[in-house]
C-alpha cells in the first residue's frame, strides 16, 4: 500500500545502508573540501534537475559554509548572455557544450574544489563539467546513485560517467529510477535522492567543520539572517571572498 508510513518503512533500510557504507567516502571528501577552504579555496557545487537541491543545500544557508558557490544551468542567463528561452529546453542538461560556459562563468581559482551531483551521472553537461574540472586540476567529489548509473548508458561522447571521473564518489543510495515504492502495473513513486543527498550535504558540512576544529581554526559558517546580528556576521565573512562567491535572491 502506498502511504507515508510505507515510504518511511521502505526508506529506513536505505538510510541505514548509507550510514553504514558512506562514512569513509564522506571523510575523504571532507578532507578535500577542508584542505581547499583552509587554503583560501571555494567549494563549487553543481547539480542539474532535482540535483540542484543538493547544491542549494551546501550554499548560502544557515549553519553552512560561507566560501561556497552554487552553479546551475540558470547561470547561462543570470551571469552569461544566453536568452532566457534556453532554459525552457528540458533536455538542456544533456548538452556537453554548456559545461564550458558554466565553468567559465564561475571563474574558479586553482585551489577551488568541486562537488557535482547527478542521480544518473550520465548526462552531457554533468560529465563534461567533471572532465573539465579534472583537466584544470581541481579536486572533484561526485554524488550519484551507484546502482542507477551502472544500469544506464552514458550520454557523453567519451562514454564516461560522472563516477568514472571523480576523486571521491558518494553513493546517494537511491535505486534505479530513484522512486522507491512500486506501483501495481509498473512504475514507482516517492523519490529517494532528494532526502539522501540533503543528508550527505549536512554530513559533509559537519566533517569539514570538525577538521577546522581539530587544527584549532574557526570555520567560516553562516548564521541565520533571521536572528539578531546574523546579517552583520554573514556580511563580514562574505567580504573575505569578495568577487569569488555569488549570492542571488
Amino acid at each position: 500500500m502506498i502511504s507515508m508510513q510505507g515510504y518511511a518503512d521502505a526508506f529506513r533500510p536505505v538510510l541505514d545502508r548509507l550510514l553504514d557504507t558512506q562514512v569513509d567516502g564522506v571523510g575523504r571528501a571532507a578532507d578535500l573540501i577542508a584542505d581547499s577552504l583552509r587554503g583560501d579555496g571555494v567549494l563549487q557545487a553543481f547539480g542539474a534537475g532535482h540535483s540542484e537541491a543538493f547544491a542549494a543545500e551546501l550554499v548560502a544557508r544557515a549553519g553552512g559554509l560561507v566560501p561556497t558557490n552554487q552553479l546551475s544551468l540558470s547561470d547561462l542567463v543570470l551571469f552569461g548572455d544566453a536568452a532566457p528561452e534556453v532554459l525552457v529546453d528540458p533536455k538542456l542538461e544533456r548538452d556537453p557544450t554548456i559545461a564550458h560556459q558554466i565553468y567559465a562563468l564561475a571563474a574558479p581559482q586553482p585551489r577551488d574544489v568541486f562537488v557535482v551531483a547527478s542521480q544518473s551521472g550520465i548526462n552531457g553537461s554533468v560529465v563534461e563539467l567533471a572532465r573539465l574540472v579534472k583537466e584544470r586540476g581541481h579536486d572533484l567529489i561526485a554524488v550519484t546513485s551507484v546502482e542507477h548509473t551502472a544500469r544506464v548508458a552514458p550520454r557523453h561522447p567519451s562514454g564516461q560517467r560522472l563516477a568514472d571521473i571523480a576523486d571521491v564518489v558518494l553513493d546517494n543510495g537511491a535505486p534505479y529510477g530513484d522512486a522507491l515504492l512500486p506501483l501495481d502495473g509498473g512504475g514507482a513513486v516517492c523519490a529517494v535522492s532528494s532526502v539522501t543527498t540533503a543528508l550527505l550535504a549536512q554530513m559533509l558540512t559537519a566533517e569539514v567543520v570538525r577538521r577546522f576544529h581539530v587544527v584549532g581554526e574557526v570555520p567560516p559558517i553562516y548564521r541565520s539572517a533571521n536572528v539578531p546580528g546574523g546579517d552583520e556576521h554573514n556580511t563580514a565573512l562574505e567580504s573575505r571572498y569578495a568577487g569569488r562567491i555569488r549570492r542571488t535572491a
